[in-house]
């Protein structure tokens, strides 16, 4: 009887195949395409050495720099006519989010960044490695990243603004340079850019710099769209 009982146990177990695993590739970001401007190539480079090192980043060269680029970042000491040019051409560019990397800014010029759409600035001082990754990950993600002193003074610079506790309180004060104003009113006059570069004692790109961020930071479509904008606006 116990010699029956271990044949029907050994005829009617069944061995189950063990199933063998499928091994799921893991999803891999897709790197992020950052292009490196800088009128320094030795500020470049060593960016771009940063950069280098972090896998989930895709440099391209800055001269064939294709459109909707994810990151720009634009190198400068200090924010100047030159600065305000390139910034100004960054972004315009589709879908392009722009850090800017600066030594020092003065409180007008940050507010013409600000204004630009441009959240994400580092002192050069404080560039590390990751700092830099950090700084790329905020910016295509569409947030900001601030110094600690500079957003103090951009919230003390545009509380001024609110209240109206601006220098002079005068309309160039809250949103337009007086320099800009000034160069709207010759526009305003007749006067071409090179007529105005004499009258102001600038140089005709300096002008030319100074009409192309007015009519990009409050988007204008042309030197006639801009001074309808100031006339209305009672700039000038």
């Amino acid at each position: 009887m116990l010699q029956y009982a271990d044949d029907v146990r050994a005829t009617t177990t069944r061995t189950i195949p063990t199933q063998t695993a499928r091994t799921i590739p893991a999803q891999t970001a897709r790197p992020i395409p950052v292009a490196v401007h800088a009128l320094d190539p030795l500020s470049r480079a060593g960016v771009v050495s940063y950069l280098r090192q972090c896998p989930e980043i895709s440099l391209v060269e800055e001269d064939h720099q294709p459109a909707g680029t994810a990151v720009a970042l634009l190198v400068a000491d200090t924010f100047d006519e030159a600065a305000l040019a390139g910034l100004s051409r960054l972004v315009k560019a589709e879908r392009t989010h722009v850090v800017l990397i600066l030594d020092r800014i003065q409180e007008p010029e940050l507010l013409n960044v600000v204004s630009l759409g441009v959240t994400t600035i580092l002192w050069r001082r404080e560039i590390t490695g990751e700092r830099l990754r950090q700084a790329v990950r905020t910016a295509v993600r569409g947030h900001g990243d601030l110094p600690p002193d500079l957003l103090g003074k951009l919230l003390g610079c545009m509380g001024r603004r609110r209240t109206g506790d601006g220098p002079d309180n005068s309309p160039a004060d809250h949103g337009m340079q007086p320099r800009e104003v000034d160069v709207l009113r010759l526009v305003a006059d007749g006067m071409d850019t090179g007529e105005i570069a004499v009258k102001l004692l600038y140089s005709e790109r300096t002008i030319k710099n100074i009409i192309h961020t007015v009519t990009t930071r409050f988007q204008l479509r042309n030197r006639a769209h801009a001074v309808a904008y100031a006339l209305r606006e009672g700039y000038i």
